[in-house]
């Protein structure tokens, strides 16, 4: 069975739905931040409660898959303004569910929040590099093949960016560096291991071939949250 020839072998308007999707999905709009805040606010309170079904729950809505793998196709694309914005989107999304995470745990924590469910996330091994590595290729294959869409929310959990991301949270308000340092790395391998797969997998399907929709998309989707924005921002200041 020749992979690499099945994986070029992609129909065209398949890629290009799937630059669009990855694109739009990625856009650093109200709905996206709220997102990342409620799936990370849910990842606290399951690892508070040392509750393994709530920390799945919490990843099957989290859509910081989306930024990581559109920086991967970014920079296979050479895009700058792409990566720019990608990586921007992501840092906001870091920062943000960060803090969900260590505001949720002053307030609701107990006098032990390190449960067994947060130092499960602190300890990476090179198997933690190698699931990473795989998700990143299947969810990135799977992306662009509309069949094989109902498969993501499982790659999604399999990936687990959101359950490390709120125990660096959880260990900023113990005061426990060991949680923090460990959590940070067990991040950084996940983020990184997808973005090597996903650019790996990208680079085969030749999307870079797809720069001016990807551009064209991300102008399209950003000037359309502006004008939600704008419209928000009316409507506060119109009831004042």
């Amino acid at each position: 069975m020749n992979i690499f020839g099945h994986i070029r072998a992609v129909p065209e308007a398949d890629k290009s739905n799937a630059v669009k999707q990855l694109i739009e999905s990625s856009t650093p709009d109200f709905d996206f931040f709220l997102l990342v805040i409620l799936s990370v606010l849910m990842a606290t309170f399951g690892l508070i409660e040392n509750s393994p079904a709530v920390v799945i729950g919490s990843m099957l809505i989290a859509p910081i898959l989306f930024p990581i793998l559109s920086l991967s196709l970014s920079v296979v694309m050479s895009d700058y303004k792409l990566i720019g914005r990608a990586g921007g989107t992501l840092v906001k999304a870091l920062i943000l569910g960060l803090a969900s995470s260590f505001l949720a745990t002053l307030f609701f924590g107990g006098s032990n929040v390190i449960t067994s469910e947060v130092l499960a996330r602190t300890e990476p091994t090179l198997l933690s590099i190698a699931i990473a590595i795989v998700a990143g290729f299947a969810v990135a294959y799977t992306l662009v093949k509309p069949k094989l869409s109902a498969t993501l929310p499982g790659i999604a959990v399999a990936v687990a960016l959101i359950p490390p991301l709120a125990v660096i949270g959880v260990g900023l308000a113990a005061f426990n560096w060991a949680v923090v340092s460990g959590a940070t790395v067990f991040l950084l391998v996940n983020v990184i291991g997808i973005i090597f797969a996903s650019m790996l997998t990208f680079s085969l399907m030749d999307l870079y071939q797809k720069r001016n929709i990807a551009a064209t998309t991300a102008d399209t989707a950003d000037k359309e949250a502006q004008k939600e924005a704008e419209k928000v921002q009316a409507i506060s200041e119109s009831k004042k």
